[in-house]
């Protein structure tokens, strides 16, 4: 798509090559704030929209070959990448970033306060992702990748337990909110991840960790809240018109 001051990021971020890595290296925030427009997302972060849209064309541009278009990819096959990629690099670094800022405190949290500080929002971030990612892997990726399949095949869905997929999505983004807002405090009380004079090894890989996972949610999460649901929305709406009246009646998931 060309690319337009008024387009959402969302919208950008899901259909023009190369604009997360943009988005990223800017600092807007393309997976949970990706509703504003590129024009008040740039205004918001103290930005030039013109620079950031020719930022977004030259990515378009430089487009790798055999990059994954993952809105034409299967739903089944977006899901598989997600949990493949995303959520098992998400759990390893959650149980090893524990270990790590426990070592980082003890060494160092006396002089850098900050340090103990941050173990309170990493540890709520760790506590939220671990069932939140369970719960995709054991109830909605299921279910979108059955549906997918009958859709496919001619096939009537079945009804979840859940009554429509909007119910689920609609926690799972709510949660997405969540975890975003503790990325942010985290990196609002480590200066941006901005590393004293007196870090040892172990605190540079913990800051340099941090910054690592963070990037990594940020394309997790935008794969899910600009591609995955809004396409297993769209395709169960056309599949069943009458499911959207009930996505506003109920709210079961998890009842």
């Amino acid at each position: 798509m060309s690319v337009n001051a008024m387009n959402t990021v969302r919208e950008l971020a899901a259909t023009s090559p190369g604009a997360t890595r943009v988005f990223e290296r800017v600092g807007i925030d393309y997976c949970c704030g990706g509703g504003l427009t590129l024009a008040d997302a740039c205004q918001t972060s103290g930005i030039s929209v013109d620079d950031v849209v020719r930022s977004l064309e030259e990515a378009e541009r430089a487009v790798q070959p055999g990059e994954t278009n993952w809105m034409t990819e299967s739903l089944a096959a977006l899901s598989s990448h997600i949990v493949e990629t995303h959520h098992v690099f998400t759990r390893e670094e959650l149980f090893r970033l524990e270990r790590l800022l426990d070592k980082v405190c003890a060494r160092h949290g006396e002089n850098h306060p900050e340090l103990i500080k941050l173990r309170e929002p990493f540890l709520a971030m760790k506590q939220d992702l671990l069932p939140h990612m369970l719960k995709e892997e054991q109830v909605l990726f299921p279910y979108i990748e059955r549906m997918e399949r009958a859709v496919i095949g001619g096939r009537n869905i079945q009804p979840p337990f859940f009554v429509t997929v909007r119910n689920p999505v609609r926690m799972m983004m709510t949660e997405h909110d969540a975890v975003g807002d503790l990325l942010r405090e985290m990196r609002s009380l480590t200066s941006d991840y901005a590393l004293p004079p007196d870090a040892c090894m172990s605190y540079q890989t913990l800051y340099q960790s941090l910054a690592a996972i963070e990037a990594d949610l940020h394309q997790h999460i935008h794969l899910e809240n600009n591609i995955l649901f809004p396409r297993a929305i769209d395709m169960e709406s056309k599949a069943n018109p009458e499911w959207q009246a009930m996505a506003d009646q109920h709210q079961c998931f998890g009842h």
